[in-house]
C-alpha cells in the first residue's frame, strides 16, 4: 500500500474510492505519568509519551490502510494526522486520507 501526503502519484491515473481513516486513544500507565510529571520540574524529553504517540500513530495508520485495502485501494493519498486530548493523560490520534485505485491508460 502506497501512502503519500501529496494529492497525486507521479505517472499514475487515480480512481477515487473514498475517505479512509483509522484512530486510537492511548494513555501511559499511572506510574509513568507520575515520572513524567516529575520530569516537567527539571525539563527534558518525555520519552514514554513519545513512545506512546509513536505507537498510536502506527496503530492509526495500520487501521487506515486496512480500511483502504478493504475497498480495494492501491494507495492512500493526502494522508494527514491529527491528535486531540480526550481526557487528562489520554490522547486520540487519527490518520486519514483518500483511498485510490490505479487506473490503466
Amino acid at each position: 500500500m502506497i501512502l503519500t501526503t501529496t494529492e497525486h502519484i507521479e505517472g499514475r491515473k487515480l480512481e477515487t474510492l473514498g475517505l479512509v481513516k483509522g484512530s486510537t486513544i492511548q494513555t501511559v500507565n499511572a506510574f509513568r505519568d507520575i515520572g513524567a510529571g516529575l520530569k516537567t520540574l527539571v525539563g527534558g524529553e518525555l520519552v514514554k509519551y513519545n513512545e506512546m504517540m509513536n505507537n498510536a500513530r502506527a496503530l492509526a495508520t495500520k487501521r487506515m490502510t486496512e480500511e483502504a485495502a478493504a475497498l480495494g485501494a492501491d494507495a492512500v493519498v493526502g494522508v494527514r494526522y491529527g491528535s486531540a486530548s480526550v481526557m487528562q493523560n489520554a490522547a486520540e490520534v487519527m490518520a486519514y486520507g483518500t483511498a485510490v485505485r490505479f487506473k490503466e491508460d
